[in-house]
């Protein structure tokens, strides 16, 4: 079996809720793909890392990250792959809101300024928090090459019409929703 594989079996088995959950968008869905189940498990986390790496392989980038929280765990375990396979990858944070204290700082982790980045996020129905980790990271004078989500919920449209690259391994129709 291949990590896709295996990630699929882990989401099936550990992330599916099913019943009305309202999500970030605002939209309802009978079921609901509670991936920080996945993003922060021992066993998923890695494998998370492997696969995001696998699906965006043909892209330049050297930094990963995206809006706080559901991009977090993904760029950590994309940093982590990278660095077993002995390649370097940083990942940085996008806050919701400028800090107020401290530096100030709304990206988090090594400068993004002039480099080539990805932003990632768990899954996405609208594209709402990975257009705003985007325009974040423009916005701090990265290039941001491509969008990649773990499961894509809906989001290809928005993206698309941004004219990002999208990657994501997984569709809802892979977990029969």
């Amino acid at each position: 079996m291949t990590d896709r594989d295996i990630l699929l079996a882990e989401i099936q088995n550990k992330a599916v809720v099913h019943g009305k959950i309202t999500l970030s968008s605002g939209q309802e869905a009978d079921a609901y793909l509670d991936l920080r189940r996945i993003t922060l498990d021992s066993v998923a986390a890695p494998l998370v890392g492997r696969v995001m790496l696998d699906v965006t392989s043909d892209l330049d980038y050297d930094a990963v990250g995206g809006l706080t929280l559901g991009a977090d765990p993904v760029a950590a375990a994309m940093l982590h792959a990278a660095a077993a396979q002995g390649r370097r990858l940083d990942a940085f944070v996008v806050r919701k809101a400028q800090k107020t204290h401290g530096l100030q700082r709304r990206i988090e982790g090594p400068d993004v300024k002039g480099r080539r980045v990805l932003a990632v996020e768990d899954t996405s129905t609208t594209g709402g928090s990975v257009m705003t980790a985007v325009e974040a990271l423009r916005e701090a004078g990265a290039e941001v090459v491509a969008v990649a989500t773990i499961v894509e919920r809906g989001a290809a449209p928005r993206i698309a019409e941004e004219g990002l690259t999208y990657r994501h391994p997984f569709t809802l129709s892979d977990f029969g929703l």
